[in-house]
């Protein structure tokens, strides 16, 4: 009987393939990629016209020895790794680190492990496709040439270790720096509203209608309240709106809702989506595939699964909740259209019924791909609105109300927008007169434009064609661990280093910031991938360019230096403040006397709860797997720890410590279980 490798690239992967697969197939995860190009040097050789130099990568020598092996026992290699760029070129990766001969191993793809997904992708099996590696080679090769071309420039600049540069986080760093700057420069205009609290028929309390045109000075808001006196109603007018259902989730809005909605960043949106993707292990069904491809920047379904979501609306909500057509997007040029939206790979799988066999993070991210898919085939939502405006004086007032008439799509994806207080205006007839409560001018300025947060930098990121689906996540998570950009309260703030690291790019390489640039250099890659353009046309085309500005740039850059940041921690040995540094295992503190001061010590995060036990400060701490816990600054001392995050709140019930627990504050003294509501939008993965 015949043996066949399938290769995927997580064992998640492989076990869910299996069990689609049966005895005939073994099924084994690279993790990943096997080679790659050197870390201790560039890597390319630009004398030999850009040919890239791969390496096996460090630890993967035993797996390549068992997949080698597996290789060798099996009639054909199914190489099943991801259905992108970076798949096709692991895949060639993996044939070429196996040995494998022509008509050894085929490629497979799928946009969904399922049964019926994973057994046709086998039917339709190919041969890689080399434009697809190309493309991902000539992104690799492009990123080294920009980063290790222009990171030693940087080192020498700026004083500082750990520094970076790339084609797409340099572009990314400079509109926060941008959007900072813009704030910064901000002058905020005055302007002022009129609102007249009038009384209508039929309402216990009085409605509030707002004058009409702008106003700029307290001087005219004050001459429209004193010749506003006699409110006449002037006109009524009833009109319908609808709200078109939403679009199924592509990578961009999937990482942009699940921050509004979830208060998920976009990593962990990613990593959550990867394990539904992958399989599930599920109590009776075994490991399921949940969702399909994750990294997408399409809204294009297939035809069956259009026809298994109408037929599951038809069911459960009536034939008038199924839309008419489908909802389509202007499709740009830049959309690659190469996977379907994000939609679950089951309808039968419903979230109320898979609820306790996820994950809290993974059924709330599960329901709302769920959710969005079923109301994207749904009719719009209707709402009717009566528009009343009055006249006083000559000055026009209006109070306009609305309620949903049919909630079409919202009967599964409701909106988050705030809805109105409905006002009855049924007793309201033109030229009756509303008696005045009172009359109110309140003065405003405008408002700066908002900093970016990770869900509006990744919007921004799409709209400019910076990035593609599969680099959003990581850009905003390399500017996060360069400490280019800080994040509070959800927004992203850019540090001191990062605007020596933008200036410095800003002045030496204008073109590698620059957005159209960069975007161009994406639309290149596409037609790399399409077969239009050879990479190493690209790469020649680039590379002069650049050679030119590193020159530049080392002659004519000023050097900047960064002063490290002070702690309130003072060294036991010399009596000087320390500074936090940044090492490989994170931050740390150290004594600036260095090296007549060697004195370094941990750097703990203080959380401002003091220790119920001892009194002393509580910090975050981690375990060797790097699970956060809470415990006392003075351990090994003091051996307080929890596992919950304290607050700086006793129990009212009995004096002890409360900690959160979900939506809840708790006290940690599970023989008092006093809890109460706690709402907070600060923490986030």
């Amino acid at each position: 009987m015949s043996k066949n490798l399938v290769i995927v690239e997580s064992p998640a992967k492989a076990k869910t393939i299996k069990k689609y697969l049966g005895k005939n197939f073994e099924v084994i995860a690279s993790e990943g990629h096997v080679r790659d190009l050197p870390k201790s040097d560039m890597g390319v050789n630009v004398e030999n016209d850009f040919e890239p130099h791969y390496i096996t990568i460090r630890g993967k020598g035993d797996l390549l020895k068992t997949l080698r092996k597996a290789a060798a026992k099996a009639d054909i290699v199914y190489l099943a790794t991801d259905p992108d760029r970076e798949g096709e070129a692991i895949s060639y990766h993996l044939a070429i680190a196996l040995n494998l001969p022509e008509g050894k191993y085929k490629r497979i793809t799928f946009n969904e492990i399922t049964k019926n997904a994973v057994k046709a992708s086998i039917k339709n099996a190919r041969d890689i496709d080399m434009d697809l590696v190309d493309a991902q080679q000539a992104r690799r090769v492009l990123d080294r040439l920009v980063g290790y071309g222009i990171s030693p420039v940087l080192w020498g600049k700026v004083h500082k270790r750990g520094l970076s540069a790339g084609r797409v986080q340099s572009s990314a760093l400079k509109m926060i720096s941008d959007r900072d700057a813009e704030i910064e420069d901000f002058i905020p205009e005055e302007y002022w509203t009129v609102d007249a609290l009038l009384q209508v028929p039929g309402q216990k309390k009085p409605v509030s209608f707002r004058y009409l045109e702008e106003v700029h000075t307290r001087e005219e808001a004050e001459k429209i309240k004193k010749a506003a006196k006699l409110f006449t109603v002037a006109s009524m007018k009833e009109s319908q709106r609808k709200t078109k259902a939403p679009l199924p989730f592509t990578t961009s809005t999937l990482q942009q809702t699940a921050a509004g909605r979830l208060n998920f960043s976009t990593s962990k949106t990613m990593r959550v989506a990867q394990q539904l993707y992958e399989g599930v292990d599920i109590k009776g069904q075994g490991t399921v595939g949940l969702i399909t491809y994750l990294r997408t920047d399409s809204t294009r379904i297939s035809e069956e699964a259009d026809a298994a979501v109408r037929e599951m609306i038809r069911h459960d909500f009536g034939e008038e909740y199924v839309a008419d057509e489908e909802v389509k997007e202007k499709k740009e040029k830049r959309i690659q259209d190469a996977h379907e939206a994000i939609r679950p790979s089951d309808l039968t799988q419903k979230p109320a019924d898979l609820k306790g066999l996820l994950s809290d993070e993974q059924y709330k991210l599960y329901k709302l791909i769920y959710e969005r898919f079923m109301a994207s085939r749904m009719k719009p939502a209707v709402s009717d609105s009566v528009a009343v405006t009055v006249d006083a004086g000559g000055y026009s007032f209006r109070a306009t109300t609305s309620h949903i008439s049919f909630a079409g799509f919202q009967r599964v994806y409701p909106s988050q927008e705030k809805q109105e207080t409905a006002v009855n205006f049924s007793g309201v007839s033109t030229g009756d007169r509303l008696e005045l409560a009172e009359i109110k001018a309140d003065q405003h300025f405008t408002a700066p434009p908002a900093h970016f947060t990770e869900a509006s930098l990744v919007r921004s990121m799409e709209e400019n064609g910076i990035g593609r689906p599969s680099t959003y996540a990581p850009t905003i998570s390399t500017l996060l661990a360069r400490r280019y950009v800080t994040k509070e309260k959800k927004e992203l703030f850019i540090t001191e280093l990062g605007t020596a690291v933008n200036t410095i790019m800003e002045k030496g390489f204008p073109a590698i910031v620059d957005t159209e640039f960069t975007a161009n250099m994406e639309s290149l890659l596409d037609k790399i991938g399409e077969g239009t353009i050879q990479w190493k046309v690209v790469v020649r085309n680039f590379y002069p360019d650049l050679e030119d500005a590193i020159r530049l740039a080392e002659e004519n850059l000023a050097s900047v230096r960064i002063a490290d940041e002070e702690s309130d921690e003072v060294c036991d040995k010399c009596g000087t403040r320390m500074v936090i540094k940044y090492g490989a295992y994170g931050k740390f503190l150290a004594c600036p006397n260095f090296p007549a001061c060697r004195n370094t010590k941990p750097f703990f995060e203080r959380i401002g709860v003091n220790c119920p036990k001892c009194g002393k400060d509580l910090v975050v701490r981690r375990t060797q797997k790097g699970r956060i816990y809470y415990g006392c600054i003075d351990i090994p001392n003091c051996d307080f720890m929890s596992w919950s995050r304290p607050v700086a709140k006793a129990c009212p019930q009995c004096g002890g410590l409360m900690t959160i627990k979900g939506k809840r504050l708790a006290c940690a003294d599970t023989n008092c279980g006093y809890v109460e509501a706690y709402t907070s939008d600060e923490k986030e993965d």
